[in-house]
């Protein structure tokens, strides 16, 4: 375990931990350009970069080490990279698959600068995960309606890209690594593989953060899973935490978080969208709504660790952060009580003899 692993378990026993916001909101109210997604390094570029604000790594790190700053500084503990499409599976959509790794390590260093600053100049611990997205294509469902059985990716395929993501967030110094916005639950498998690997390969150890997305009011993913079927398919990762966020506000996620709270035996996450999308696309919930709820979430004993997803911001972090500060974290259970809870009881290999 590494010293940062140590500090931030201490950190979760104490109080609810924060995660920030949304990057990709961020990015969007700074109106940026073609131009600005280029910058000098890819004047030349033979396929349109606006809208890949991965690339914003190489071609405006400042930027996106000015918005992690202003993340730490309304509150949060943990930065996630900006990497959320950082593999050569969703790079290839603008020709810079070759590019993945530098993106991943640079996304990492780009964090880690923003987190030291802070550390040194307010003296308190913080942390950057190491964000690795779901990708732009699914193993579990058809993408052709007229052919159930095909797929555009495989498990292997997804598993290099993941590896080679996973290797670049550890050399650029992320001290977590986050699978998130699980929609299916085979690509998250094909993840958190290639993160054992990687883990092999650097001889580093990290602590494992997973979320899942529930899609819709009906409480599941994507690929059909309810919070408790996800969490035991993915509870053999050993995880720091296990939660959901994106397409949901808090308001409408917060059963869902309640059913993973009562049978997951690891610390629990949540950072839901600030409300469902109004007809433009954009984000209406004001952040004393988000952080409402996700103060109540936390003194009912739900959470562990809370953020925002999509439409959030710095205000929606510091107004999460203030709410939240009092109220004590979620008490893990042990596996024997999360087993009883669920109508079953812990099996004694011995009694099989």
């Amino acid at each position: 375990m590494t010293e940062a692993a140590r500090e931030l378990s201490r950190l979760a026993e104490q109080r609810v931990v924060i995660l920030d916001g949304a990057m990709g909101t961020m990015i969007q109210g700074l109106s940026l350009t073609e131009e600005h997604f280029r910058g000098d390094r890819f004047t030349d570029a033979n396929h349109d970069l606006k809208g890949d604000n991965d690339i914003l790594n190489l071609s405006q790190p400042e930027m996106i080490e000015d918005i992690h700053r202003q993340y730490f500084e309304a509150g949060a503990d943990i930065a996630q990279t900006n990497t959320f499409n950082a593999t050569s599976i969703s790079q290839a959509d603008y020709g810079l698959s070759h590019l993945a790794k530098e993106i991943n390590v640079e996304g990492a260093r780009i964090a880690r600068r923003a987190a030291d600053k802070v550390r040194e100049e307010e003296g308190r611990p913080t942390f950057v995960a190491g964000a690795l997205g779901p990708t732009n294509r699914t193993a579990s469902i058809s993408p052709d309606v007229s052919d159930p059985g095909a797929r555009n990716t495989n498990f292997d395929e997804l598993r290099e890209a993941y590896l080679e993501a996973t290797l670049g967030l550890i050399e650029g110094g992320a001290d977590i690594i986050l699978v998130e916005t699980i929609f299916d639950t085979l690509n998250a498998k094909a993840a958190l593989f290639a993160v054992e690997q990687a883990f092999d390969e650097s001889g580093t150890r990290l602590p494992i953060m997973i979320s899942g997305t529930i899609t819709d009011r009906s409480g599941r993913t994507l690929s059909g899973q309810t919070p408790e079927a996800f969490w035991n398919s993915v509870r053999h990762a050993n995880p720091f935490s296990v939660g959901f966020n994106c397409a949901l506000g808090a308001k409408d996620l917060r059963p869902h978080v309640a059913e993973l709270s009562r049978v997951a035996d690891v610390r629990v996450s949540a950072y839901p969208n600030a409300g469902l999308p109004n007809e433009f696309g954009g984000y209406d919930e004001k952040p004393e709504q988000t952080a409402a709820h996700l103060g109540g979430w936390a003194e009912d004993g739900l959470v562990n660790v809370v953020g925002g997803c999509c439409g959030t911001t710095p205000a929606h972090i510091a107004a999460i952060a203030r709410q939240v500060k009092a109220a004590a974290p979620r008490v893990v259970p042990q596996l024997s009580i999360r087993m009883r809870l669920s109508g079953l009881e812990p099996f004694d290999l011995r009694s099989a003899f």
